[in-house]
């Protein structure tokens, strides 16, 4: 499926002088920190993707705004690519950089510029950590919702960028319900802020249109984001079951029941077994799968919550149902779930780490899909879900020392994307597109659809310089990948033969 890739901008990669923009950025920016050595530029080779990679011509740290404006400026008028870069741990290759394009790292902007508690916001520079927000706005008693497992080391840069979620999406949303204004700088060094410290804002709602653009539309400089009060109360239940299947149907049964849990996430027995043997959290090794369901709010009402989910879960058919103690074991449930993937790079020399969408109706029966393509493409997979929301991340084991391996793997990673469309989701549930799910767009969109998506980046950045080749394949590319799955007898969607 990699043959579909490429950094067309037009049809073309822009013929670069890189002596020429060095030259340039120097000239025109001499305290601008810039990386042009091979062994500076070989770190920057890839995202938390590792399995594409590509060395930048140049890779440039800026510490001002006025540096990335420079730089903005300057490979505008060399019709020069540019990707912009966090702290690298997006996990779709939304921030592989370009052979013949500059690198922008903006991870030392990592500056919290003011906290209203008041107002219950904060203003912060796009390089801040997701967890260091939560823990300026502690003494307040404030913290930010979203809180994606890499929240440790992710940026809110790259968290607007791919509109990030989180263990607790369910009940408080993804980044975009949780951002009030972003201040970004246009291809061309125009400086624009969408939204407002208000709740709404006149004129067309940019704010949501930018959050999850990838980088396509501008460069972010600043993020005013919603702080939300600490619940009085968080009690979590873990509930075993003796089938996948089981705990799925139980998804549904507790939204059914009425209730919205701040977490509802699902994890089956190999993605057990990782995060058991690596944080000893106390999960049970022989259940075929877990749910974690936490409540909060007032301690009356989690209190109710509590024993109206034990009873969902135990109809539901799970073998034990318990609630975490204290605190501390409450902290530790949710430690083995925030540790799953790196637990689960202990069980094999690589693994490829797969984000879609569905209905949560449709977990017990997608699921079962999954272990026969498993079965099918010889490859285990580790189950990960953010299972309230239908936000899926299996986890596919592979050794790309072995010959094959890797193209089975991405593959066989295709092929669950695609069912998720065919049972109405989505391919994307967090991660983004970027370079890893392009081919998979063409099953989602019409080409209507993909038009109308390249005239929106047309209108931001008219010359195709923002992170090219990544987010909107070309219709030429989707008349490639269905021509690839009717040769393979595998088109997904009746729709696609109009490619």
């Amino acid at each position: 499926m990699n043959i579909l890739y490429d950094e067309r901008v037009d049809g073309a990669l822009p013929d670069v002088d890189r002596q020429a923009l060095l030259h340039a950025l120097k000239t025109r920016l001499p305290a601008l920190e810039i990386l042009h050595q091979q062994e500076e530029l070989k770190p920057y080779e890839c995202d938390g993707l590792s399995a594409y990679r590509t060395t930048p011509m140049l890779v440039v740290l800026p510490r001002h705004i006025d540096e990335v404006q420079g730089v903005l400026r300057v490979c505008h008028e060399l019709r020069v690519p540019v990707v912009a870069r966090g702290a690298g741990t997006g996990l779709s290759g939304g921030a592989l950089p370009l052979e013949k394009g500059v690198l922008l790292v903006m991870a030392r902007f990592n500056n919290i510029l003011h906290i209203d508690p008041a107002a219950r916001t904060a203003r912060v520079q796009p390089g801040v950590r997701n967890l260091a927000i939560s823990q300026a706005a502690a003494p307040f008693g404030l913290y930010y919702a979203p809180d994606p497992s890499s929240q440790i080391a992710c940026s809110i840069g790259g968290n607007v960028a791919e509109n990030a979620g989180g263990v607790h999406c369910l009940k408080y949303g993804l980044t975009v319900h949780n951002v009030l204004k972003v201040d970004i700088l246009t291809v061309d060094g125009e400086h624009l802020s969408l939204g407002s410290n208000a709740l709404d804002s006149p004129g067309f709602d940019l704010l949501a249109l930018f959050t999850g653009s990838e980088g396509l539309l501008g460069v972010i400089t600043e993020v005013t984001v919603k702080l939300l009060p600490r619940p009085q109360s968080a009690k979590v239940l873990l509930a075993a079951f003796d089938s996948v299947e089981k705990a799925g149907r139980a998804v549904g049964d507790i939204i059914a029941a009425g209730i919205i849990p701040g977490g509802l996430e699902m994890m089956d027995n190999l993605a057990i077994r990782a995060a058991e043997d690596f944080i000893h959290a106390g999960y049970p090794v022989d259940a075929q799968a877990i749910l974690l369901c936490e409540l909060d709010g007032v301690e009356a009402d989690v209190a109710d919550d509590c024993d109206r989910v034990r009873q969902v879960l135990q109809q539901a058919g799970a073998t034990e149902v318990r609630q975490a103690k204290d605190e501390a074991e409450r902290v530790r449930f949710w430690a083995g779930r925030k540790n799953a993937f790196p637990a689960v790079g202990r069980l094999s020399p690589d693994y490829y780490c797969m984000d879609g969408t569905i209905p949560r109706r449709e977990l017990p029966g997608v699921l079962h899909a999954i272990a026969e393509l498993s079965n099918e493409y010889g490859l285990r997979v580790a189950n990960v879900f953010h299972a309230g929301d239908g936000n899926m991340h299996p986890l596919i084991l592979f050794d790309a020392n072995q010959p094959g391996e890797l193209d089975r793997a991405e593959a066989l990673g295709g092929r669950i994307l695609e069912l998720c469309v065919k049972v109405g989701g989505s391919i994307t549930g967090e991660h983004g597109v970027g370079r890893e799910k392009i081919n998979q767009m063409c099953a989602q969109f019409n080409s209507d659809e993909l038009t109308l998506f390249h005239a929106i980046k047309a209108a931001f950045d008219p010359g195709g310089l923002l992170n090219p080749g990544k987010n909107i394949p070309t219709l030429h590319r989707c008349a490639e990948f269905g021509a690839m799955h009717i040769h393979a007898g595998q088109l997904p969607f009746p729709e696609l033969e109009r490619f």
